[in-house]
């Protein structure tokens, strides 16, 4: 494979993260049939790395980072764990990728086996429909430009997802991820859209995905809050700060000021005594070459 095509080749290496700045942001997404994730850590606003996570073991490896953005909620895991798709820009119009591109790679890193050039940031990005076929956020009539093929994996034409779910950015993925990973619509306006997913003792957890500016500090106008809510007791908890939650097993898994926790998921959940799995804040930037 070509390094034109391993992106981390373009970032400086220099970078510190100011453990007094805004923390890190994380987004995950999970492998549907191996206890993985690969963590999106982002920060400052034009560099962001992927870590792959062992969920069995709580460990964490670096992958890559990337001297751009990544639309993490575009992005998915194939069901094994082994690749990953993402949707990424770096603003730098008149290369081959023309600023904006759609790739897979071999999780966590970041070079491209395959790729498709985007143009713009509308669409792009897609969803695994096995561990070796996958949907293409393509779009109308903007679509990418494919660039490589490989081999071992292919675009899957069959329908499965489609884009008329959310919209031509971050949600017509990620609502459609959201839906394929067990979660519900129980509100859709044009303002938030609330998701709930069932956890265990009758508790729910509750994610509104919000689609406007009126942001915290360090969000875009995609931006989600968290709720617990238990349809027994009637016990409502607010999740301050959790930018992403998702059940993992009898756990509860987030990410809050840049560190991700987990607590179990008991009749009388406590979240205050989550335990930290890891601080994304310390990251240092390093540049790293994919093994492949």
């Amino acid at each position: 494979m070509r390094d034109e095509y391993d992106f981390s080749n373009s970032v400086e290496n220099t970078y510190v993260h100011n453990q007094d700045s805004f923390p890190a942001r994380l987004h995950v997404v999970f492998a549907r049939d191996k206890r993985v994730g690969v963590v999106f850590r982002r920060g400052p606003s034009k560099q962001v790395a992927t870590y792959l996570w062992d969920r069995e073991q709580d460990s964490f490896e670096l992958g890559q980072w990337l001297k751009g953005r990544i639309y993490e909620r575009r992005s998915d895991l194939s069901p094994d764990g082994k690749y990953l798709i993402y949707f990424a820009m770096n603003g730098k119009w008149n290369t081959k990728v023309q600023g904006a591109w759609t790739a897979i790679s071999i999780a966590p890193w970041l070079k491209a086996i395959n790729l498709y050039a985007k143009g713009d940031c509308w669409n792009g990005g897609g969803l695994f429909t096995s561990n070796n076929t996958f949907w293409l956020n393509d779009g109308g009539c903007c679509g990418h430009t494919k660039l490589q093929d490989s081999k071992d994996i292919s675009i899957d034409n069959s329908g499965v997802y489609d884009n008329t779910i959310g919209n031509n950015e971050d949600l017509g993925v990620y609502y459609n991820r959201l839906l394929r990973d067990g979660w519900k619509i129980t509100e859709d306006n044009n303002e938030y859209t609330i998701f709930e997913k069932p956890l265990q003792h009758d508790w729910f957890l509750i994610k509104i995905t919000h689609t406007d500016y009126n942001s915290p500090v360090g969000s875009g106008c995609y931006w989600d809050e968290h709720q617990l809510y238990n349809r027994q007791s009637k016990i409502t908890i607010e999740c301050e700060g959790w930018e992403w939650a998702e059940k993992d097993t009898s756990f509860l898994v987030w990410a809050k000021n840049g560190c991700l926790y987990r607590v179990k998921i008991d009749k009388d959940i406590d979240i205050d005594k989550a335990i930290k799995l890891y601080d994304f804040n310390k990251c240092r930037f390093k540049a790293i070459k994919a093994p492949y």
